[in-house]
């Protein structure tokens, strides 16, 4: 890349789903981030387009220009975080976003993304293993994977699995109520495609997960 993306390109990469990196935007502006690097036309129909590793790199690294004005939130978009971006829940959150049937179907949809993202990342094209950016958003990727599967997070005032990180560059810790909840989120983990092995705090003596994304 000779030069930094024209705002409205940049306004493209800011808006792609936080996940997927799926892009949205006009043929020639989609186009020219294939040309830049940051973007690539996926081989099987719709032929989406999505970012390539350094155009999530450059989307992470924050707007080099004013960002536009931002947009409210819907009304009960499920997210919990007040910006209308899907989040997967990590647990432990002070206000809670609402567990219904759209909630639901976002957690679904965003699962099947990140399944696809690994197709498409992986060298190997496979969907059972974590990819790039699991490896690079660990709670996140982890909260999503249990969130997905059915394990309710830690509420206000409800029980439920933490995800928190670690001082491990590698590794998320996962917190549960019991030990038949634990038990559960490490299969799923393990399903997911995680590695994970059970400790206990030397302090509180509770039992937690560590878990890190499986590479082979």
């Amino acid at each position: 890349m000779t030069r930094p993306p024209t705002a409205a390109q940049r306004r493209v990469i800011d808006a792609a789903d936080p996940v997927t990196g799926r892009l949205r935007g006009t043929e020639a502006q989609l186009a020219a981030l294939v040309r830049r690097g940051l973007a690539f036309r996926h081989p099987r129909p719709p032929h989406d387009h999505f970012l390539t590793p350094a155009g999530h790199r450059l989307r992470e690294a924050g707007p080099t220009a004013p960002p536009p004005p931002p947009r409210p939130a819907a009304s009960g978009d499920g997210t919990g975080n007040g910006t209308g971006v899907f989040a997967a829940r990590v647990g432990g959150e002070e206000e809670a976003p609402d567990s219904g049937p759209a909630r639901t179907r976002e957690v679904h949809s965003a699962w099947q993304g990140l399944l696809e993202l690994r197709r498409m990342t992986n060298p190997d094209g496979s969907a059972d293993r974590p990819c790039g950016w699991e490896r690079s958003h660990l709670v996140r990727a982890a909260a999503l994977a249990l969130e997905a599967a059915g394990h309710p997070p830690e509420g206000p005032d409800t029980p439920g699995y933490r995800v928190r990180a670690t001082p491990q560059p590698d590794a998320v810790a996962v917190h549960a109520p019991d030990t038949g909840t634990l038990h559960a989120c490490a299969v799923t983990l393990e399903r997911a495609g995680w590695q994970t092995g059970e400790h206990t705090d030397p302090r509180t003596r509770a039992r937690y997960l560590l878990a890190s994304p499986r590479r082979v």
